[in-house]
């Protein structure tokens, strides 16, 4: 007579063996802080992207529509500050903050591209 030797149990299955550890708090808070910075790295970039985006496409209006010019490049500013906004909420920080007058910057380097330039 053979003997078979039970098969392994596979390792991505649940072993009732073992079942897993409770996660300490410590590291579900740390987590969670992780979490927060990518997700405000990723909402920064891209309305980074998108101010820079509609600054391109002022730039890209016919001169004699001036206004419409001016109205793209302050929504780019205002979509930034509404991001930096959105930012300082998932870090539970205070809104109101001097980061909010970075929404200037765009104001002042799409003016001077499109308007001075």
């Amino acid at each position: 007579m053979s003997q078979q030797s039970p098969t392994p149990r596979r390792r991505h299955l649940m072993d009732p063996d073992a079942p897993r550890k409770v996660a300490d708090p410590k590291d579900l808070e740390r987590l969670q802080r992780v979490q927060r910075r990518v997700i405000s790295v990723l909402i920064i970039t891209t309305l980074i992207h998108l101010t820079v985006g509609l600054v391109l496409a002022a730039d890209a209006i016919s001169d004699d529509r001036r206004d419409a010019q001016v109205i793209l490049i302050l929504l780019g500013a205002a979509f930034f500050v509404v991001g930096i906004g959105a930012v300082r909420a998932i870090n539970q920080k205070p809104l109101l903050t001097w980061w909010m007058l970075t929404g200037l910057v765009p104001v002042a380097a799409g003016l001077w591209w499109v308007v001075a330039r």
